[in-house]
């Protein structure tokens, strides 16, 4: 039975002469019966109305239910024709206002009409009477009743037991159906049917099926719990459960086979080219699958793990491609230049066709953006014939990521390398770990730390990731890891790794990169012909002079896109000509020449210096300026400098200070000027010990009112006895210098085989490059000063 205490009570009937129309609030989700008391809650505007006047007046209303509670304004046919009339017992405001109404229904009725509908609705009625036909069987019904209800409150736990005294007290039949009836636990449309029913006799026979129905369905659920209760464990819940709907099946006569899917996983596992050990792990998973029902939610998280490990590539591998020939034609046809890495590639295949089972290198690859180090690992897996993949590692911050969650979390899934090799189906893929030197770090772990174990050939061998929790092999995986600077990446993974840099590309390189590949790839980007559009060679010489400085060629190549949709948006606006472009056509296409080579005017003054810096994008020049003020000897540096820098700038003061005399400078200079060092591009960080030469060549141009020579940058470090020391960047930084237009270089000594092997020959002849050991020689060089 229902939650309502309607009948708690015995409402005596009071007599009352009722009108031919009343007013009508209709229920919803409710049917109610005579000689209940009944709390509704009244929060429209009408049915305040409604209320008000009702409460004032005769306190009569009438009492329907909708057929269907979703419909808010009811003509005739959407409520039930039989209803009750109820007489206001109280009404009480809500702090929110509403206004709760106690009723106390009387008597049947039927509606047969509204009258109005404005402002509330009011409806003609009929008070229906009861018809008693036979007295002594409708006491034999009621009777019937009485059992029935107490069989039904025996087997439910949640009906109280003073309820079986109440209806024990009822005399009256019609009111013994009414009060059970309006109780009971049934659908609306179950107690409409016995409200609409004239004759007691009839509501009781109506209620007595629906009573021996519940009876039927409360023994159902016994038996059910007895035939589960021997094999109840207690604190098993979820084993229950199961019971209960197994023996559900097999009362509906639904039971059917078991173990059908459990068994074509075993089926899967034993077909499985595995080791013993985790075959076996994985046929406990498999008996685990076969003693649960598909509805238990172990179930599904057994069935995804072994979908999982079932689809992983155990011991399939594709063919080595140990060509070296055609694999130095695809190095040299997808990329230009990059010879030392090219040439590492081919050692690696001489090493596998000699000995097939050797290990395979952990390569990474420093430098700049867009030099070509991702596309250089798709090259590597097409040279060799095998499958490619990419882990982009930048921002991973959680070591799950790496090696899975465990499968004690809701949601757990493998990490990033065993969902890699399920991906790729192979065992031996190529697989790039782009943007190593941008993995973070925090609470949730260090994904660096777990890459250790993947990296080191020693150990991948037995990769354990934590939702598998098998040992996988990782050994024939051959990994590429790309980072633009090694300064972030961990000792101990640069340990595991063989670096090799990636310069940056030369202007003739860039220009061969444009014409081969850039160009043809951005006029298929962009739908247009190579008859249709021609970029002549002048005008793409001028793009990567005047409008890119960088080290690889991102930015070439979307400066070559602007240019290709500009010429897109003519051949659209129907223009056949073939378009041609040359040097004068580039400022309508890309504005006005993003870069400035103001090298000479900056250094006409004394006290300025182009330097030579190594950065994560390239090399670049820098400018170093110094001037003086009235003073006591003090130091200023300006530029955001980082310590190594700022040492550097002391350093050379220091020297210049203990050596004034020997190059002619006024030792009173140290004491009475203030002296400031400043590094333009403020709002760029730098540091390092590479402009050690080129500030203490400016400090001395300022203190002797010399410029310094015209075209000319260095860099160097120095030491407090005027030694010049040797820094990196060689490479990235005389093309810079190359790029800047710099005729003249200043390298130290040390530097020289640097320069020779890395730096193209036709480069280092463009440049006149003086080789230095000491202070002295730089600036002999670049003022003139003999010391």
């Amino acid at each position: 039975m229902a939650d309502n205490d309607s009948h708690s009570g015995l409402p005596v009937p009071i007599p009352v002469d009722f009108p031919d129309a009343l007013p009508l609030i209709v229920l919803r989700d409710q049917v109610v019966f005579p000689l209940a008391l009944i709390p509704i809650t009244v929060e429209t505007e009408s049915e305040f109305r409604l209320v008000n006047d009702v409460h004032n007046g005769e306190r009569l209303l009438v009492l329907s239910a909708a057929r269907d509670p979703k419909v808010e304004n009811h003509n005739l046919g959407d409520i039930y024709e039989v209803g009750c009339i109820a007489r206001v017992v109280q009404v009480q405001q809500r702090p929110d206002g509403g206004i709760n109404v106690m009723l106390q229904t009387l008597k049947r009725c039927s509606i047969n009409g509204f009258i109005r509908r404005d402002p509330y609705p009011v409806v003609r009625i009929v008070p229906i009477e009861d018809i008693v036909k036979n007295k002594d069987k409708l006491e034999a019904l009621a009777a019937a009743v009485k059992t029935q209800m107490a069989q039904l409150i025996a087997l439910s736990p949640n009906i109280p037991d003073g309820v079986q005294i109440i209806i024990e007290s009822v005399e009256n039949p019609s009111y013994l159906a009414d009060m059970v009836a309006g109780n009971l636990s049934i659908s609306n449309e179950e107690k409409q049917k016995i409200l609409a029913q004239p004759e007691p006799q009839e509501r009781i026979t109506r209620l007595m099926y629906v009573l021996q129905r519940e009876l039927e369905i409360m023994e159902l659920s016994g038996k059910l719990h007895e035939n589960v209760k021997s094999a109840f464990d207690k604190g098993q819940r979820e084993f229950f459960l199961r019971q209960q709907l197994k023996a559900i099946q097999d009362e509906l006569g639904e039971g059917g086979e078991e173990g059908g899917e459990a068994e074509g996983y075993r089926k899967r596992v034993e077909a499985l080219d595995v080791s013993d050990d985790v075959r076996k792990e994985l046929m406990r998973e498999v008996d685990r699958l076969g003693r649960l029902h598909e509805s238990s939610s172990d179930y599904h998280v057994i069935l995804t793990y072994l979908d999982t490990v079932l689809e992983l590539p155990w011991n399939k591998t594709t063919r080595d491609r140990l060509d070296i020939k055609r694999a130095e034609a695809i190095l040299d046809e997808d990329h230009l230049g990059l010879e030392r890495v090219k040439k590492r590639i081919l050692e690696y295949l001489a090493v596998r066709k000699l000995k097939p089972d050797a290990q395979g290198p952990i390569l990474c690859f420093i430098g700049p953006p867009g030099v070509g180090k991702t596309s250089l690992g798709k090259s590597i897996a097409r040279a060799l014939g095998r499958e490619f993949g990419r882990m982009a590692l930048g921002g991973v911050r959680d070591e799950a990521e790496i090696r899975g969650h465990r499968r004690t979390y809701v949601g757990a899934m493998p990490g990033r390398i065993i969902e890699m090799a399920r991906k790729v189906q192979t065992r031996n893929p190529v697989v790039i770990l782009d943007e190593l030197d941008k993995l973070g770090n925090d609470f949730r772990g260090d994904p660096s730390s777990a890459l250790l174990e993947v990296l080191d050939p020693a150990q991948n061998s037995t990769f354990t990731d934590h939702y598998l929790n098998l040992p996988f092999d990782l050994s024939k995986f051959m990994f590429i890891a790309t980072a633009n600077v090694g300064d972030t990446i961990p000792w101990a993974l640069r340990d595991r790794m063989e670096i090799i840099e990636i310069p940056g590309y030369t202007q003739e390189e860039k220009f061969e990169i444009a014409k081969r590949y850039l160009v043809p790839r951005q006029l298929e980007a962009h739908g247009i012909k190579s008859s249709q559009l021609k970029i002549s060679p002048a005008a793409l010489r001028h793009i990567i002079a005047n409008y890119t400085r960088e080290a690889g060629v991102r930015n070439l190549e979307r400066e070559i896109g602007h240019v290709c949709r500009g010429c897109a948006r003519k051949f659209a606006s129907r223009r056949k000509k073939p378009i041609r472009i040359n040097i004068d056509d580039l400022r309508e296409h890309l504005g006005a020449q993003k870069v400035h080579y103001d090298m000479v005017e900056r250094t006409r003054m004394p006290g300025v210096v182009v330097g030579l810096a190594w950065t994560a994008v390239g090399g670049d020049i820098l400018f170093i300026e110094a001037t003086r003020m009235p003073g006591k000897g003090e130091l200023i540096l300006t530029g955001q400098l980082g310590d190594v820098m700022k040492e550097s700038a002391q350093t050379a003061l220091s020297y210049l200070h203990g050596n004034a005399v020997r190059f002619g400078i006024d030792p009173n200079a140290f004491t009475d000027y203030k002296l400031h060092i400043h590094v333009p591009a403020g709002a760029t960080p730098k540091d390092g010990p590479s402009a050690g030469i080129a500030m203490m060549t400016a400090i001395t141009s300022l203190l002797l009112g010399k410029p310094v020579k015209r075209a000319l940058a260095m860099t160097g470090e120095i030491t407090l006895r005027g030694m010049v020391l040797p820094v990196g960047g060689i490479k990235e930084k005389v093309l810079a210098a190359s790029r800047a237009k710099v005729k003249e270089i200043i390298l130290p000594e040390l530097c020289r085989s640097m320069l020779e092997d890395d730096v193209p020959e036709n480069i280092q002849k463009k440049l006149k490059i003086h080789f230095v050991s000491e202070m002295h020689e730089v600036l002999a060089i670049a003022l003139g000063v003999e010391g």
